[in-house]
């Protein structure tokens, strides 16, 4: 029976589920930028040092482009997104006659934002209501996370939220969705077992029923190589566009940063499977791995929504391509 999940408030989180403290409530108010750069720390750690001996030498030449290309290669950049910035930054440094470190520094930064810059592309939520999220990832990529931390970004901007529960294939799943929304104080529609694309069609009803504003659409991990698994998160794209056929109005594939190179694979595979509109790139600050921006802009450019560098319930925002470079190179 599909039903209004919500516990009282003296109730503790079922087995298996995050306590509620693990995610503080209260959140020491640091500037979004400095939380950022904090949060990039080990990807700035693989260039910095490394970056101000290669510039040093004040100019661009064979050797520092050798240099750089292995730097850049170990932070993940990728090879087509490496060879790219060399490019570009030997093309600048001709035509600026760049001879200073700071100068052919800066000239990185630059053509760095300019590969990232298409990346960010705000969503449009006025278009729809209710707007309909689908969400997808691997397991273990913090897709359910995200899904909380979402609804409390939509929440300060005047939005209200309704959950569906749609991974009913991994244990513990509906009850971690509905800790984060007794967290969020919003409802989590979802059921015991049974058809995930069946729970996101009672959610969308629901929400249109109660005037939402958003759908978050939760979906079962899976592994791009299981094809069999694959089509059956196809099946709830299909189900979501009988409940709305302008739906869904956003599909997200939420991505492990430490993966790596792997993120790029795992986009292809879901993007074929369930047409990925936008991406949320989480745990920047799990290693130096914040370069596999760059590798997406160049092999797999999919708007890349929200990062984030945190555990914190705040630390998923927009993606900014500036604060994001910014950040990275300071």
């Amino acid at each position: 029976m599909f039903g209004f999940l919500k516990k009282s408030p003296g109730e503790q989180p079922a087995t298996g589920s995050p306590a509620v403290s693990e995610y503080p409530e209260t959140v020491v108010a640091v500037p979004w930028r400095q939380r950022l750069k904090a949060g990039l720390a080990r990807t700035r750690a693989q260039f910095g040092g490394k970056l101000k001996s290669l510039f040093a030498r004040g100019k661009v030449d064979d050797e520092l482009l050798e240099d750089l290309e292995t730097l850049l290669l170990s932070s993940d950049v990728g090879l087509d997104a490496t060879e790219h910035l060399l490019y570009q930054l030997k093309m600048r440094a001709r035509r600026d006659k760049l001879d200073t470190p700071e100068a052919i520094q800066q000239a990185l930064t630059e053509v760095f934002y300019e590969l990232l810059r298409p990346l960010e592309e705000p969503l449009d939520l006025a278009s729809h209501r209710p707007f309909v999220i689908m969400i997808a990832g691997v397991n273990g990529a913090g897709k359910t996370t995200s899904i909380g931390k979402l609804a409390r970004h939509f929440q300060g901007q005047g939005l209200s939220v309704l959950l569906a529960a749609g991974d009913t294939f991994r244990a513990a799943a509906r009850e971690q969705l509905q800790t984060w929304g007794e967290r969020n104080n919003v409802t989590v529609i979802a059921q015991q077992s049974g058809d995930p694309a069946a729970v996101i069609f009672d959610a969308i009803a629901a929400a249109r029923a109660r005037g939402i504003d958003i759908v978050l659409a939760d979906t079962a991990g899976r592994l791009p190589t299981q094809l069999h698994l694959m089509d059956e998160i196809a099946k709830v794209r299909r189900v979501i566009q009988k409940a709305d056929p302008s739906g869904p109005h956003e599909t997200l594939l939420v991505l492990d940063a430490t993966f790596g190179q792997n993120t790029l694979q795992q986009v292809m595979a879901f993007d074929k499977a369930i047409q990925v509109s936008g991406l949320v790139l989480t745990k920047l600050d799990g290693s130096a791995k914040g370069g596999v921006v760059a590798a997406i802009a160049r092999q797999c450019p999919k708007p890349v929504r929200f990062i984030g560098v945190g555990e914190g319930i705040d630390d998923l925002r927009p993606f900014v391509a500036r604060d994001f470079v910014d950040a990275l190179f300071a």
